[in-house]
């Protein structure tokens, strides 16, 4: 009788190309580097942030269009910029008493269009 195993996706016999691991090992990021990173990547991974990144791809918006964009009280939405904004991922500036918010720069736009694209595959 023949046991099937939960873990079949895994190497039958642990054997790491020390080679290989060595060389990894010299290239790999600095820690502080790879907690930023995943800051960046759980900040993205908000619905109302995705949307307001969505939104902000297209032109720049004050706090008053994303909240009837989006259907939310300015106070909420005006919060998710702060945290986006706090990461670096979008700006304003302030033209009389309104405040305009865009993507902080074309890295942004790219991170967000990639991960869009891949969902979007079929």
């Amino acid at each position: 009788m023949t046991v099937k195993s939960e873990f079949c996706d895994m190497c039958e016999i642990f054997n790491p190309d020390q080679d290989i691991v060595g060389m990894l090992k010299e290239n790999e990021l600095a820690t502080d580097v790879v907690y930023k990173l995943a800051e960046i990547f759980k900040t993205i991974g908000d619905p109302t942030r995705i949307r307001i990144l969505y939104a902000l791809k297209e032109r720049e918006l004050c706090v008053c269009d994303l909240s009837e964009l989006l259907e939310m009280s300015s106070s909420a939405i005006s919060h998710q910029l702060r945290v986006l904004r706090n990461h670096k991922l979008v700006k304003f500036r302030k033209e009389g008493r309104t405040v305009y918010y865009s993507l902080d720069d074309d890295h942004v736009m790219c991170l967000f269009g990639q991960g869009l694209q891949h969902v979007l595959e079929d």
